[in-house]
């Protein structure tokens, strides 16, 4: 009416989710305000034209919104659906945390939650949610991980194998790390011009991120503490998920069993596939 750019979110004949993730969502956005939430206005732009400083941009902010539906929100929120394509950005190239439908509110002193019927997307998943059905704050912090490899490299999570073509993306980070070349993960349209201070942590919080027992991953307050400092990070572990190609077709011809949303993982923050 008055000009204004809007996002519209359009569900996919072939998505498993419906009315009901559809209020929920609405109720929990009418809920919350925080600048890096959405408030459903945001455009696509391509991968080239983000250089390191917008992609630490990126994400410190992805950080610090889920920080607030973590800590700091008068609810606490399981987003479970944390994904490249659920985070949008605005003109300034803020990201906005957006698609609450799977979102899980804790109240009082409930810190996990558990399901009979697992909702998101794989790849994105914590172990013991995809397999168990159980979800926390760290169930997030996994996908925030995988998130982070993604921003990092360019790649999305399921799309690139190492070349034995057993390794997902968090086995091919493990495996750099080891040998100590961590910054051949780093995305080439960067053309070399980036912080190694800052994409050296980067790499490391997302493998801390993705450590299989959920005790060994880090908070979000520690996580925004941490990309904001040049405090000492601890060690990460060997991932207990490198999940395997025949594991990962495994998966995807299951999911229609288990109510997934399983969809092509195209990004709004970049489109990994250009």
């Amino acid at each position: 009416m008055d000009g204004q750019e809007i996002a519209v979110k359009r569900l996919s004949w072939s998505s498993g989710q419906g009315l009901n993730e559809f209020k929920n969502e609405v109720k929990l956005i009418a809920k919350l305000q925080h600048q890096n939430l959405v408030k459903l206005l945001g455009y696509q732009t391509r991968r080239k034209e983000l250089n390191w400083s917008k992609r630490f941009q990126i994400i410190c902010g992805i950080a610090r919104g889920l920080l607030y539906l973590h800590q700091d929100s008068r609810l606490r929120i399981v987003h479970r659906d944390l994904k490249a394509s659920n985070v949008l950005l605005d003109s300034e190239m803020n990201p906005k945390i957006s698609d609450f439908g799977m979102a899980k509110t804790f109240g009082g002193d409930q810190t996990e939650g558990n399901t009979n019927r697992v909702v998101g997307t794989y790849g994105y998943m914590a172990p013991e949610y995809a397999i168990d059905g159980l979800f926390s704050v760290k169930s997030d912090i996994v996908s925030f991980g995988i998130l982070l490899m993604e921003i990092v490299t360019g790649m999305k999570n399921r799309g690139l194998f190492h070349s034995d073509n057993s390794l997902n993306r968090i086995g091919h980070t493990w495996t750099l790390w080891k040998e100590g070349n961590p910054l051949e993960l780093v995305d080439e349209f960067l053309g070399g011009y980036y912080s190694l201070s800052e994409v050296f942590r980067c790499i490391r919080i997302s493998l801390l991120c993705v450590q299989q027992k959920p005790e060994d991953r880090p908070t979000m307050s520690s996580v925004v503490l941490t990309l904001a400092s040049e405090i000492e990070l601890p060690q990460p572990k060997e991932p207990g998920f490198l999940l395997r190609r025949a594991a990962l077709e495994t998966d995807s011809s299951s999911s229609k069993h288990n109510s997934m949303s399983i969809n092509n993982v195209t990004s709004q923050i970049f489109r990994l596939d250009e």
